[in-house]
């Protein structure tokens, strides 16, 4: 009874004289306004003039969401990282769409613009049975913060020529490709895991794009010692580029540390590189030689304000 007296006060709320609510609650207990992420996405209004945030009680909501394209200026705040747990266990032989397949595995989908993440666990559970998407994001000028994001091969999608994503302080884990697309996407002070070995980027960066991947400041991870051949990247397209800043690397990361899918012919249009590596998988010298290790002034122009342009997250 108080659960469909607080979701009639919301929906007062929303109707009356134009005004809609800037803050709904989420609590699978049934002391908020819904006890669904996606219901309370549905109640919110559609391109809002302020701000909407959407705060989610501690729990294990497994449920496949999606933030579409007319919910921006949209925020999803957990109440703690490791107990506020978005989860599904979707993956390419069991969607069975065809060829792309992977792009509806996804556990959380952002289509839309201006969306925050906060204190989220998003997590993919069908273990390590090919490509499983946990976040898909398909938005410009969205920010990742505090949150673990767990899968194996293919857990995080960053797409959309140009689009711009920001990761800070989060937690990241996968086997193969757990970090590819598009988008450019900035890590900072993230923990990378590997939990293979296997490849941790695959990035398609688009020819006219200046910026594909950028890791500044990360610790670069695996889940056991028995994980030691892991490259940096490999290129998904022919124009990739990922870049590490001051990034401590364990002991798995691969002395020659990129990988070029097999063809020759990328090694000439990426582009790969670091500056200042640190830890036992830092390896300046023995590289591979179509990478770069960057001066102080090259690695200078990695900062947000130049990569993200007019947008600062």
């Amino acid at each position: 009874m108080k659960n469909i007296i607080s979701v009639l006060t919301l929906l007062i709320t929303i109707s009356c004289c134009g005004q809609y609510a800037t803050e709904i609650t989420v609590d699978q207990t049934g002391h908020g306004d819904f006890t669904s992420i996606q219901e309370a996405i549905y109640a919110t209004k559609a391109f809002p003039e302020k701000d909407i945030t959407i705060l989610i009680k501690n729990g294990v909501y497994k449920e496949k969401v999606t933030i579409y394209s007319w919910n921006n200026r949209l925020t999803l705040v957990g109440e703690n990282p490791d107990s506020t747990i978005i989860t599904f266990d979707d993956h390419f032989d069991k969607i069975n769409l065809g060829r792309n397949s992977t792009f509806h595995t996804y556990t959380l989908k952002v289509d839309a613009n201006d969306v925050s993440l906060k204190n989220l666990t998003i997590q993919n559970t069908s273990g390590p049975v090919g490509q499983a998407v946990a976040l898909h994001i398909e938005g410009d000028r969205v920010q990742v913060i505090n949150c673990q994001i767990h899968g194996n091969q293919d857990t995080l999608y960053g797409a959309g020529e140009g689009f711009r994503q920001y990761f800070k302080n989060c937690e990241i884990d996968g086997t193969t490709d757990f970090i590819f697309g598009e988008a450019t996407m900035v890590f900072e002070n993230c923990a990378i895991e590997s939990k293979a070995n296997s490849y941790i980027t695959a990035a398609s960066t688009t020819q006219t794009s200046k910026f594909g991947f950028v890791f500044i400041g990360c610790d670069l991870t695996k889940s056991d010692e028995s994980i030691n051949k892991v490259y940096l990247g490999r290129p998904w397209r022919s124009y990739a580029k990922t870049v590490f800043i001051n990034c401590e690397m364990d002991s798995h990361i691969t002395p020659v540390g990129w990988n070029n899918w097999g063809s020759a012919e990328k090694e000439k249009t990426v582009f790969y590189a670091e500056y200042q590596s640190a830890g036992p998988g830092a390896n300046d010298q023995n590289r591979t030689t179509w990478s770069h290790i960057l001066s102080k002034k090259e690695a200078a122009k990695y900062q947000l304000n130049n990569i993200f342009g007019n947008w600062q997250p």
